[in-house]
């Protein structure tokens, strides 16, 4: 199956198509995400140079199985539509992967993975590629060597990886599946010169598309990202981005990398639509709020203790939903920058403000891909 880049919006938002639960979200209903951001263990055997998760560090539980199926079972109850397991750890890691992508799918959630790919057992992908709505692998390099730099890992990681997306590929256009097979970059500054070898390695491959993504840091720089330094790589992108052909889409997160860090919306309206879970069972707003330094004010459960749909009824939950449009936050300061919900925030924010009125948008086109995972 060819993907059509017309429909693949990698730099946007998605949430237009879900107008009921916008209308009941503006009436003061309590709604229950469209997606939900999750990993299934904390665990991971890289040390990528631009990792997020030593930021993220909090005390929870080794998900099992039951805890996993109770939790997909309560997100399709309740009205979820989407799980996505990506969040703070790899996935793959878990023994409890393929059968939880063969589950939530069967309970009708679209599925999405996103994995550095190497801990994945390629025995499983005939198994696994038809649940999932995307795949996709985290990859930053298109070469061996920078690959092992990048990421904290023996070079040899790379060609199993390689190797893994190939394979995916092969089933994919064999068994004629729906799902999207896309890399991403996550970009600091200084990978100038691996954006064209990992774009033409894309390409070759045969991948859906491939997006470049900025790197997000925390509310005190944790991490070091200039912002300002993404200027000047604007030629190499455009570059790569010429690669793109009917088959083969590359696309750089513009309004991102170039937003120098900063917001345009002060309160956090996205939480309702698309909340987060860590590796460790913890349910909170989003991955830049899963330090435990953070408990107080933001963390709402674990699905360890109490079944997601409990936690999602819970008064706690919907506390912390009401805090983060309150006066007592503002997101210019209390929250990372370039977070999950951005662009879908900058949306509700221009909505709740007046600035955009529901009964003038219209929709025109087929819908895109990935739908649900707004």
């Amino acid at each position: 199956m060819i993907v059509d880049n017309s429909k693949l919006i990698l730099d946007g938002q998605k949430i237009l198509w879900h107008k009921d639960r916008l209308i009941a979200w503006l009436n003061g209903e309590r709604i229950a995400p469209i997606t939900i951001d999750c990993a299934l263990t904390k665990a991971c055997s890289y040390k990528c140079v631009y990792c997020y998760g030593n930021l993220q560090e909090n005390k929870g539980y080794v998900l099992n199985r039951d805890h996993i199926f109770r939790f997909l079972d309560d997100a399709a109850e309740i009205g979820v539509k989407a799980i996505s397991f990506v969040s703070d750890g790899e996935s793959a890691h878990s023994p409890h992967i393929y059968e939880a992508l063969i589950r939530g799918k069967a309970n009708g959630l679209d599925m999405a993975l996103g994995t550095n790919g190497f801990p994945l057992k390629d025995e499983r992908l005939e198994e696994i590629l038809p649940t999932l709505t995307y795949l996709r692998f985290n990859i930053s390099a298109g070469t061996p060597d920078r690959y092992s730099q990048i990421h904290g890992v023996p070079a040899g990681h790379f060609y199993k990886v390689i190797q893994t997306v190939k394979n995916c590929i092969e089933i994919k256009k064999r068994r004629n599946l729906s799902v999207t097979i896309g890399l991403q970059m996550v970009l600091l500054p200084e990978f100038r010169h691996d954006i064209m070898p990992l774009a033409l390695l894309g390409k070759e491959l045969g991948a859906d598309y491939l997006v470049i993504k900025h790197c997000s840091d925390d509310e005190n720089n944790s991490l070091g990202v200039c912002y300002d330094k993404y200027n000047d790589l604007e030629d190499v992108l455009k570059q790569a981005e010429a690669l793109t052909t009917s088959e083969y889409l590359v696309k750089a997160k513009w309004s991102k990398i170039f937003s120098g860090g900063k917001r345009s919306y002060s309160k956090c309206y996205a939480m309702p639509f698309m909340i987060q879970m860590s590796g460790s069972g913890l349910v909170a707003p989003c991955g830049f709020l899963f330090n435990d330094k953070y408990k107080e004010k933001f963390h709402i459960g674990n699905i360890a203790e109490k079944s997601f749909k409990e936690i999602w009824k819970s008064e706690r939950y919907w506390e912390v939903v009401n805090y983060l449009t309150s006066e007592k936050f503002n997101a210019h300061c209390d929250c990372g920058t370039l977070c999950l919900q951005h662009k879908v925030n900058e949306f509700l924010w221009d909505l709740k403000n007046g600035s955009i009125n529901l009964d003038d948008i219209k929709i025109s086109g087929e819908t895109p891909m990935h739908v649900n995972f707004i």
